[in-house]
């Protein structure tokens, strides 16, 4: 009774009735907004005894893995609560981006207008290039202050230098297949489910799908007939992509979240 009694008392304390499913910084997610399990995992899981050596010679080129227990980022997930960040960064112009492959429309509004509009769950109907959500693009001087507080992995690769993107999208949103550099990810907030497939080993996808588009109807075939990656990572966790690693994400819940592209 007594367990029972302090149950409730955090979820009010968290959101102030029962219905949200889980208390994550406030960015609340109910039970009907889950629209994708969290799935396999394949993906190798490591923890912070993994030297940059090992990190050099088993993954930095050839294959992803999952850090778990890597730098302390506590203070960071608190600065990007809900209530914190919009207190801050309310009013300041967010650039988003469409969700389909290979080009991009822009949309600009304030973060508080980006919350209250576009932090539905994903409608698995609307196409990529009718679907924007804020990721990276922004500028970086004006929430300096706030990625000035992350602390970034701690492997590198010779001869590159690290830069930050960060995020806020909603649940079934997600980035559809691409490519690009190397790179850490990390859920601040939020799960988030990752596919990828070897750089020679382009997956079936059509351009302007959005990721939950494409598991809903690729997604069970793909798996069966080619060498997919995937897991689902999970606040404080952060996955490590290799240079030109075919990629796409699908938010489980209402999510923060934020990468570490590595440059030459």
């Amino acid at each position: 009774m007594i367990l029972v009694l302090l149950l409730t008392q955090v979820l009010l304390t968290c959101y102030g009735n029962l219905k949200p499913y889980i208390c994550n910084g406030g960015w609340t997610t109910y039970p009907d907004d889950v629209l994708v399990s969290p799935g396999p995992c394949n993906i190798q899981i490591r923890d912070s005894t993994l030297s940059q050596d090992e990190f050099l010679k088993s993954y930095a080129y050839t294959e992803p893995f999952i850090i778990r227990d890597g730098a302390n980022n506590d203070l960071f997930r608190a600065l990007t609560g809900k209530e914190e960040l919009l207190s801050r960064y309310g009013e300041y112009i967010v650039r988003l981006s469409s969700a389909n492959s290979y080009s991009y429309d822009k949309k600009d509004m304030t973060f508080t207008e980006y919350c209250d509009k576009h932090l539905y769950p994903q409608n698995k109907y609307t196409l990529g290039n009718e679907t924007f959500y804020m990721f990276g693009d922004n500028d970086n001087v004006e929430w300096g202050d706030l990625l000035n507080e992350y602390n970034i992995p701690s492997y590198n690769l010779p001869r590159h230098s690290p830069a930050l993107s960060f995020g806020v999208a909603g649940p079934g949103s997600g980035v559809p297949f691409h490519f690009h550099g190397p790179g850490f990810a990390e859920a601040i907030h939020g799960r988030k489910r990752w596919f990828l497939t070897k750089p020679d080993e382009k997956p079936v996808f059509h351009p302007n799908k959005t990721t939950l588009q494409w598991y809903l109807e690729d997604y069970p075939t793909i798996r069966k007939e080619m060498n997919l990656y995937e897991c689902t990572i999970r606040p404080g966790e952060a996955i490590y992509f290799p240079d030109k690693w075919w990629h796409a994400t699908l938010n489980l819940d209402t999510s923060v979240f934020i990468s570490t592209f590595l440059s030459p």
